[in-house]
């Protein structure tokens, strides 16, 4: 009876997860829409210039969806190879005993409130900053993408981990059998064989960086322009949708506009965790058939 009674609920508590979703892009779309029969698309993400309160608007999505990218970009560009790094080691190279100690330790960093984060770029990565490259503010571009590295860096090592750990160990046998050591084993077939693997993590840890908010807004200088250098004042997309919207008046442009950039920033997100899901449903494929 209990049995039949789980396996009754279970599909229910999945469409309500769908519902929900569907839900979500529903309600933004139906705030942020209207403001597509003033300005087409195209219009809105070229333009250049976010200054909502002028005399006439405008509304351009370029410089928050380019500081997004910017930032998330350099921020994998720090995680990547310390996330590699730590999951190839805590993989194949750590002591179980070692093991059982830095697993806990990477898998806290994610357990972390992002507005700690945030605090600490603010008062320690900003004036370090601000010291080494002589600049006047420490809060910019690469503040923010040092600290989402940082909180990235749970996301891609323990998906790179298990992929890494999916590769089938007959192959790293043949290896050891042809009398390559460990490290040739390791760079030689287990990585090769758990690329896909790994770049669905990256792709994940991606989609993290460009949804994260508190963090961010604290630590990247909030300037709304197109920046030219890592090192300049940013604004991504989420530190302007949460900054603005409890300052602007319901049903004006202004809101509308806040609601499509969040629709763009939910469509971004979803694609980049859908394309990890559908790589790592290849990499299982591609493995055990």
């Amino acid at each position: 009876m209990k049995r039949n009674l789980i396996e009754y609920l279970l599909p229910i508590f999945g469409y309500i997860a769908i519902l929900i979703v569907g839900g979500i892009i529903v309600v933004i779309s139906i705030e942020g829409m209207p403001l597509l029969s003033k300005y087409s698309i195209i219009e809105l993400i070229t333009c250049k210039e976010w200054r909502p309160t002028s005399t006439p608007p405008l509304f351009g999505f370029l410089p928050s969806i380019i500081s997004t990218f910017f930032i998330a970009f350099f921020s994998m560009l720090f995680a990547i190879p310390l996330s590699l790094g730590t999951a190839i080691y805590l993989s194949k190279l750590a002591s179980p005993k070692l093991r059982s100690i830095l697993k806990p330790t990477i898998e806290l960093l994610a357990n972390i409130p992002s507005v700690i984060y945030g605090v600490f770029a603010l008062l320690f990565l900003a004036p370090l900053i601000k010291k080494l490259f002589n600049l006047p503010i420490g809060l910019n571009g690469l503040n923010a993408s040092i600290i989402l590295a940082i909180m990235s860096i749970p996301t891609i090592t323990t998906l790179s981990e298990d992929a890494i750990s999916m590769v089938p160990k007959e192959h790293e046998l043949a290896s050891y059998a042809l009398g390559a050591s460990n490290l040739e084993t390791i760079f030689g077939i287990t990585l090769p064989s758990s690329l896909e693997g790994i770049f669905a993590s990256i792709i994940a840890g991606f989609g993290r960086a460009i949804g994260e908010t508190m963090a961010v807004l604290i630590a990247s200088g909030n300037s709304i322009r197109i920046p030219r250098s890592i090192l300049e004042p940013m604004r991504p997309i989420t530190a302007t949708i949460a900054l603005e919207m409890a300052e602007t008046p319901v049903g004006s442009d202004h809101y509308r506009a806040l609601f499509l950039l969040a629709l763009i920033l939910l469509f971004l997100v979803l694609s980049f965790n859908l394309l990890s899901r559908y790589l790592k449903s290849l990499y299982r494929r591609k493995l055990y058939g």
